[in-house]
């Protein structure tokens, strides 16, 4: 479950993504572009520290997917992945990073696609009750309750043609940056979405090795 504030964010995450994603070798766009947000969904941290959101995000010609991490300080060894700070009005400073480099994010998604863990719902507060938000963004896993899934400590991301490989030691996760939406979703360990604009399943991430 996560609870969403009524929050002011100093700069905004589309603020941020705006500068950061047009510098991304994966990003075939020319400087800042227009960018707007298509949906998103959330994971939950088992240990409730570290926020976990992935948004997708159109511009003219592409839609990209852009996981992030949101922490209350600094992941050590993760420079190359941090994408800025924000100012949050509830939380205070807020460390931003792309996810593929955060092993909590690589843990929760090697869930969501081998055991078919579900987004966190989410929850706004109004006058001290929580009112569930819609999901922008519906999640299809090939995953089965009964499957192990390995004890993530690290996370090594490499991005080659818009594919972003996650390597934790014990298993490998492929996290699609550029969506193919005409494409159609391959493989046996795969996570896929729908959206308002996409009715026919998008595939955003496999599991392609398990030892």
């Amino acid at each position: 479950m996560a609870i969403v504030h009524r929050a002011t964010l100093t700069p905004s995450k589309m603020e941020l993504l705006t500068q950061w994603l047009p510098s991304q070798p994966w990003c075939k766009e020319n400087g800042s572009t227009n960018l707007r947000r298509v949906g998103s969904f959330r994971f939950d941290d088992p240990e409730g520290e570290v926020g976990i959101e992935t948004l997708l995000v159109a511009s003219e010609s592409a839609v990209f997917q852009v996981p992030l991490t949101y922490r209350g300080s600094q992941l050590q060894g993760a420079d190359p992945c941090l994408i800025g700070t924000m100012e949050h009005s509830f939380l205070g400073k807020r460390w931003i990073y792309d996810a593929t480099g955060d092993p909590v994010y690589a843990s929760t998604l090697a869930a969501a696609i081998l055991t078919g863990q579900p987004q966190a719902d989410q929850f706004f507060e109004v006058d001290g009750r929580l009112e569930l938000l819609a999901e922008s963004v519906h999640l299809e896993s090939t995953g089965t309750l009964e499957t192990r899934v390995p004890i993530v400590c690290s996370a090594v991301p490499d991005t080659v043609d818009g594919v972003t490989t996650i390597e934790t030691g014990e298993l490998a996760l492929s996290v699609v940056r550029v969506l193919n939406l005409c494409g159609r979703p391959f493989g046996r360990r795969i996570l896929s979405a729908t959206w308002d604009e996409q009715t026919s399943p998008v595939q955003l991430a496999s599991v392609v090795r398990v030892s």
